[in-house]
């Protein structure tokens, strides 16, 4: 049968779509491939004859589980049909696939998507059963969510970044999967507690492409960039410059983007020798460090693997080789009192005194997490003050108060849907 796979593509999830087409096309899977990228544009692709199924792929994180039902909803009303499938995969679908399948999607995604979008593009071409697909949840005759075998989690070598059109290259994956189990993120719960980076080699085929397509920004996707080469929580400087010296003989005229987004950098790993050896390279000016709070109790509590000591460490010496360092915050962590709020506007407020900005977030209860269930600290007026008059005087960013909403939407999904302890599979 003629597959069409359609995804509804946006800007915010991209890097996760590029990986799945460039799965299907590494697999030589035959489908047409279109892109979405308003709800009107997928319908149009959904509705084009000539296919005997369409497969729509959806991803979104947690935060954007409701807006993107009711776009389906949109998405269905103007095309639909018994040949059409609606599949939703990421961090949100693989920790939720109840909630997924319940808001209207016909399958969920379960785990990384690289095996499952080649083995469900051959099954549709096949007309054979989902249920020998891995990595599926779909609805029992029941309304059950209904689990097929796990994906497999592939070394990251086997999975390219990207396809090969020039509009789909981005940042290269260096490194998937985190061993700091913080229990506030979803990436270690969804991709293991292990490090699997992708070698210098494989990066190096990457940049191939962006040399024959004329290219030479370079970015990263990682979640703690100084890790890469490491297997545990020490800062190995060896492999990185072993990767950052390959870009540049690679690509002598890359511009390499490096600890600055989409990558961080542990506070802990903040070194003068490090940041020598970034700035014998990188382009980027700033760099990301995740402080995430003021209070060692919270850093303690949290998971995060390090106290608040580092952090003044790492942006003393940041700014001083020349770099203006961002600081995550997370306010509103579970069992954060006044002190603990008090403790963390007094160091973000040191922090700007020493030359960096701040970047403040609300604690969202997220899927998939050790905290998935817990409940958010309060934030009193006069802490939305503070951070409102450093956002004022140019010192702080963020999306705080959109993700108070967010957090307040997240515990409702979560009580809506407690823990099952039993998970059902196909036989």
């Amino acid at each position: 049968m003629n597959v069409r796979v359609v995804a509804r593509y946006r800007k915010a999830v991209s890097y996760g779509i590029h990986a799945l087409l460039a799965a299907l096309e590494q697999a030589g899977t035959p489908v047409e491939i279109g892109l979405g990228t308003t709800p009107e544009e997928t319908a149009a692709l959904i509705a084009e004859p000539g296919a005997d199924r369409v497969l729509v792929l959806w991803s979104f994180y947690s935060p954007d589980a409701e807006a993107m039902a009711a776009e389906l909803a949109a998405v269905r009303a103007l095309a639909d049909g018994d040949h059409v499938l609606h599949i939703a995969g990421g961090v949100h679908a693989t920790a939720e696939p109840q909630h997924v399948l319940d808001s209207g999607w016909d399958l969920a995604g379960i785990g990384e998507g690289e095996s499952t979008i080649v083995a469900l593009a051959e099954a549709l071409r096949a007309g054979t059963e989902l249920k020998a697909v891995p990595g599926l949840a779909l609805k029992d005759s029941d309304g059950v969510a209904l689990r097929t075998r796990p994906a497999p989690q592939l070394p990251l070598d086997a999975c390219r970044s990207f396809p090969t059109p020039r509009r789909h290259v981005g940042p290269i994956e260096l490194t998937r999967g985190c061993r700091y189990t913080c229990r506030f993120c979803q990436t270690p719960f969804m991709f293991g507690g292990q490090f699997r980076h992708r070698s210098v080699g494989s990066v190096r085929e990457h940049l191939r492409g962006f040399r024959e397509h004329g290219l030479r920004d370079v970015r990263f996707i990682t979640p703690t960039c100084l890790s890469y080469g490491s297997p545990g929580p020490d800062a190995d400087l060896g492999p990185v410059e072993e990767l950052l010296a390959g870009v540049r003989e690679e690509l002598p005229h890359a511009r390499i983007f490096f600890g600055s987004f989409p990558s961080e950098v542990r506070p802990e790993h903040v070194t003068p020798e490090a940041m020598r050896l970034l700035k014998k390279y990188v382009a980027n000016d700033n760099i990301i460090i995740g402080a995430q709070s003021g209070s060692d109790r919270i850093l303690e509590a949290s998971g995060r693997g390090h106290s608040t000591a580092p952090v003044r460490d790492a942006v003393r010496i940041a700014v001083e080789h020349g770099f203006r360092p961002n600081v995550d915050f997370i306010f509103g962590m579970p069992g954060e009192e006044a002190e603990d709020q008090a403790a963390s506007l007094r160091l973000a407020e040191d922090l700007v005194e020493l030359g960096a900005r701040i970047h403040t977030h609300t604690f969202m209860p997220l899927p998939g997490t050790p905290w998935r269930d817990a409940d958010p600290a309060f934030i009193p007026l006069e802490t939305m003050r503070r951070l409102d008059t450093l956002a004022q005087r140019g010192e702080a960013y963020g999306h705080w108060r959109r993700q108070a909403d967010h957090s307040v939407r997240l515990a409702e999904t979560a009580k809506a849907y407690p823990r099952r302890t039993k998970r059902r599979r196909a036989e």
